[in-house]
């Protein structure tokens, strides 16, 4: 079993419906509207319902952190990358995320958070050296990752040059890439790659990427947190899809963007 703490992670697990609940565990000592409506849905999805105290949820969650709400389920099915291959929606193209290892669980929720919100159609995730889909990570995700599609691989090179194969352009953000990222047409089926805490890409990560971007950084501090850059990336991505998908199709489906027409150098 799994363990789920904290209203929203819960929630949105309850919401999402990926997950079996073997039970809840709520706080005898909280009585508040919020903590009755995730009673409410529980029993209404068929959800069994205790009341514990605090201390012996604290002892469950591994942390005071659980708002008084714990929750046993049973783990997200494991997808692998061939699952990633097609989007939930055929007729738009594919966004995906895949992180490099990133090792903070709290970064690691915040990304997922990100990448909901900006319609990631999935994210790859690695197998070693990286954070595990922890329950501190949903919880910093707000529950966001029980909505995703996650994969895990072992081998990320190999996970990105398969996503090549079909089609997808490989993206990585990095401070010595070569263009700004608002400057890059994000609009057709691409992967973004984002690196680990101050390290960045590993170099045969970089190797593989068919474009690396960089945000442009006017003061002293040569680059952001890895969360905070895979949200002004990832939502620059989201603006131009949305307004690609209001022009005419004649129009989206015209010449291709200048960036790909380049040459898929660096490391293709």
């Amino acid at each position: 079993m799994d363990v789920l703490y904290g209203v929203h992670p819960v929630a949105e697990a309850l919401k999402a419906g990926r997950r079996r609940f073997d039970h809840v565990m709520v706080a005898a000592e909280r009585h508040d509207d919020r903590l009755a409506r995730l009673v409410a849905d529980c029993k209404q999805a068929g959800v069994r319902v205790r009341q514990e105290p605090r201390e012996h949820l604290t002892h469950l969650a591994g942390t005071a952190a659980h708002q008084g709400v714990v929750a046993l389920v049973r783990p997200q099915e494991a997808l692998a990358i061939e699952d990633l291959f097609t989007a939930p929606d055929p007729s738009q193209p594919r966004l995906l995320l895949a992180l490099d290892g990133v090792e903070d669980p709290q970064n690691l929720g915040a990304l997922l958070r990100v990448a909901d919100g900006a319609g990631v159609d999935g994210v790859v995730l690695t197998e070693r050296r990286a954070a595990p889909l922890s329950p501190v990570a949903v919880k910093a995700s707000a529950g966001a990752s029980e909505h995703l599609r996650i994969a895990r691989v072992v081998n990320l090179v190999r996970a990105l040059q398969e996503l090549k194969g079909q089609n997808i352009w490989v993206i990585g953000l990095d401070e010595r890439g070569t263009s700004d990222y608002d400057q890059f047409d994000f609009s057709g089926d691409c992967v973004l790659v984002l690196g680990r805490e101050g390290a960045g890409l590993h170099d045969l990560v970089r190797r593989t990427c068919d474009h690396l971007l960089r945000i442009p950084m006017a003061g002293g501090v040569s680059s952001l947190n890895v969360s905070t850059a895979g949200a002004v990336v990832l939502y620059e991505a989201a603006r131009q899809r949305r307004a690609a998908a209001r022009q005419p199709s004649n129009a989206r489906h015209g010449a291709a963007p200048e960036s790909k027409k380049k040459q898929k150098g660096l490391g293709s």
